[in-house]
């Protein structure tokens, strides 16, 4: 997942992946800034959250919803 703390949306989704107990790897674009331009190549889009899944697969901004359903497809929620 690729966020910062300012965002209020990626603080929501790591509450999620933290309440699910979900392992994940958080990348804090204010500490590795340079890794924006990661999550700008692996999304399009500039917005944050991005959550990357173990397919390849991507999620921007993700709603509570979105985020469940994508991990009930892998059996982690």
């Amino acid at each position: 997942m690729y966020g910062a703390d300012w965002c209020g949306d990626c603080r929501r989704t790591k509450a999620q992946l933290d309440s699910l107990g979900v392992p994940y790897t958080y990348v804090n674009l204010i500490e590795e800034p340079e890794q924006a331009k990661v999550a700008l190549e692996i999304s399009g889009r500039t917005n944050i959250p991005v959550l990357v899944y173990p397919d390849g697969s991507h999620q921007v901004e993700p709603t509570n919803l979105e985020v469940a359903a994508k991990l009930h497809l892998f059996g982690l929620a």
